[in-house]
């Protein structure tokens, strides 16, 4: 599954919270570059990329190996949220029924 967040937080912000979160849920994360991470553990696969878009925006690009909505998928679904109160601490998040 693929998903996607833009965010206005730096690119190395981003991944030093992705290194954070992820690791908590048990994944091993390998750093393929400066701006992509490898997760990987009992609950599959998940690749973070990371590039600047749009001038001061930050694209966050996450895919797993995952069909439908799984753990993982809900999971990285967490980290923008995370994300998002990063870039602004009094964001509520609130459950979209």
């Amino acid at each position: 599954m693929r998903l996607f967040h833009r965010t206005s937080i730096r690119p190395a912000d981003v991944i030093a919270l992705a290194d954070e979160h992820f690791r908590t849920l048990g994944l091993r994360g390998t750093a393929d570059t400066m701006r992509s991470r490898t997760f990987i553990g009992d609950l599959g696969t998940l690749q973070i990329m990371v590039r600047s878009d749009g001038g001061h925006y930050t694209l966050v690009e996450a895919f797993t190996d995952q069909i439908g909505e799984s753990r993982l998928d809900k999971n990285v679904k967490k980290f923008f949220n995370r994300v998002h109160r990063a870039a602004d601490p009094h964001h509520a998040p609130t459950a979209g029924y």
